[in-house]
């Protein structure tokens, strides 16, 4: 008998993440979210990462809305998961323990079933509480490994003994979960070493505990990532469908039912986690629903192809898209080859904490800079980012290895600041010592004249940025809105038509014209296609 292979829908959050930079409207996607539920999927990844703030300072909507919607068109029966990144929860910095414990509280009065959750730094002490606090809400806790490739030469971390040695310390903690996930938000991690991994996992969980892998294709290796996780003993995968996988999202579910004809292994489809081949035509028209409700949207052009660049500087494909969209925006993008070259050294330089959201920002961020910085003749290490500086100078934890000692010297000489264990000695995790979030997230409402509700205050907590609360501007109506679907509205750039019968100068007469809207680079044109004629 084979064995049942477990997937997740992940097309409607890091799918969107991905490809999107997360910032798609909830009314848009619902009818697919619909169609996939009709056609038997039965597990979805609903929201968090960046699916909650990109919805405030983006798409102008309520991430509580949007679950809400999600719950009530899928049903009551339907697994939805969220993802959370230990004590920041879905914010980008660390939260204090109330807000951790209300998030997980929100999570689950808003439909939520499972949360997955991870530390960059695999750094367990930002899983205890988090964990603990998911647990107690009664949502299930699917506790997470992270994983990616270190850069070439480098050592010390990101082996199967590693990932083993975090597991242990999770299972030495106490740290309650359901299941266990390693994610490689790059996409990156060597196949091998991926089922030996698994295969030490297995062995150290034993039969029971669902062991889940969680992948990108950014790099092309995706699949072959899943297959040696299978082979190694995992019993669940993340999967995308058309038109939102491959590229920098999750590989793609028929991509990998095909992949498994032959083997003792047999992807779930249909109802109820079953194996029913005669659910592939559902699927395939919920794909096209999916295709239809997305027809208006711009897909990056490297969202949908292999960036095999990302084996040598782990960037995640949910990062990705987002760093080009904004280099575009800021007229930089000519810069992106480079700066991804520069990443390599700020991973061998770091830490190595893995390259997912928050540290994947920092170590772009920081590559970024010193890109532009070279570019004018300055010093590469000219500025350290604060992202950047509070990871090597240990304010999010503890990191896999120690960071190059003249990156934290210098780190701390432009921020001001000593390394956290210099500065809290025998303090274990950043949360214990962050002022209480709610009673400064109430203050700011009710110095808005804003409702007091806890939606309201974890928005507010979560949300609060250098350049002011993202969340009281959204209570308040001062919505952004950069949502990258095409402008239907947009004027036709002005061009000359060929009339019909005009003469060519190779002898040819224009028979006929049609005008065509395409994509290139996220922007729109119109392209006059004529037919020609003797």
């Amino acid at each position: 008998m084979k064995k049942k292979i477990l997937f997740q829908d992940t097309s409607f959050r890091d799918g969107f993440q991905s490809i999107f930079g997360a910032r798609v409207f909830t009314k848009d996607f619902m009818p697919a979210v619909e169609a996939a539920a009709q056609a038997g999927i039965t597990h979805f990844e609903a929201g968090g990462g960046a699916r909650f703030q990109a919805l405030y300072q983006n798409c102008g909507e309520d991430a509580f809305d949007m679950m809400d919607t999600f719950r009530k068109t899928v049903g009551p029966k339907a697994r939805l998961q969220t993802l959370a990144r230990g004590i920041n929860v879905v914010a980008l910095a660390p939260q204090p323990y109330d807000m951790i414990k209300l998030h997980a509280d929100m999570f689950k009065k808003h439909g939520m079933t499972r949360i997955r959750n991870f530390d960059a730094l695999n750094d367990v002490n930002n899983l205890i509480y988090s964990g603990k606090c998911i647990t107690d809400a009664g949502l299930e806790h699917e506790v997470v490994v992270t994983m990616m490739e270190l850069p070439l030469g480098c050592t010390g971390a990101h082996d199967p003994e590693f990932y083993e040695k975090t597991l242990r310390s999770i299972l030495d903690a106490g740290v309650p979960f359901v299941s266990v996930c390693f994610k490689d938000a790059s996409g990156t991690a060597n196949p091998m070493k991926v089922y030996e991994t698994f295969k030490r996992a297995r062995k150290l969980l034993g039969d029971k505990v669902e062991l889940r892998i969680h992948s990108h294709e950014t790099c092309g290796t995706g699949l072959r990532q899943y297959l040696a996780a299978i082979d190694g003993g995992a019993d669940g995968i993340d999967l995308a469908r058309k038109p939102l996988s491959g590229g920098t999202s999750q590989p793609d579910l028929f991509s990998m039912f095909h992949a498994l004809k032959g083997t003792d292994y047999a992807l779930a489809l249909g109802e109820d986690g079953i194996v029913d081949e005669n659910a592939i035509p559902k699927l395939m028209e919920a794909n096209n629903v999916a295709v239809e409700c997305l027809k208006d949207y711009n897909f990056p052009p490297e969202s949908r192809q292999i960036s095999s660049d990302v084996v040598f500087s782990p960037m995640p494909g949910g990062a990705l898209t987002a760093n080009t969209l904004m280099m575009r925006e800021t007229k930089t993008f000519h810069l992106y080859p480079q700066v991804i070259a520069n990443m390599s050294e700020c991973v061998r330089r770091g830490g190595f904490a893995s390259s997912v959201t928050p540290v994947s920002q920092y170590y772009f961020q920081q590559a970024y800079v010193n890109t532009v910085n070279k570019s004018k003749g300055l010093d590469t290490w000219h500025k350290i980012t604060e992202g950047y500086g509070n990871m090597i100078l240990g304010y999010l934890g503890k990191t896999p290895c120690e960071p190059d000692a003249e990156l934290v010297k210098i780190a701390a000489e432009q921020m001001g600041k000593e390394p956290f264990a210099k500065v809290h000695p025998g303090v274990k995790c950043a949360a214990e010592i962050i002022e209480p979030g709610i009673p400064q997230a109430k203050k700011l409402l009710e110095e808005n004249n804003l409702p007091v509700t806890d939606e309201n205050i974890f928005i507010t907590g979560c949300l609060q940025t250098k350049g002011g609360n993202k969340g009281i501007d959204f209570l308040k109506g001062n919505r952004h809105i950069g949502v990258p679907k095409k402008d239907p509205n947009a004027p036709a750039p002005a061009a000359a038509k060929p009339a019909v019968g005009a003469v060519n100068t190779a002898g040819m007469k224009v028979a006929g014209t049609n005008t065509y809207r395409v994509a290139v680079n996220g922007q729109s044109w119109d392209v006059q296609v004529s037919t020609l004629s003797k």
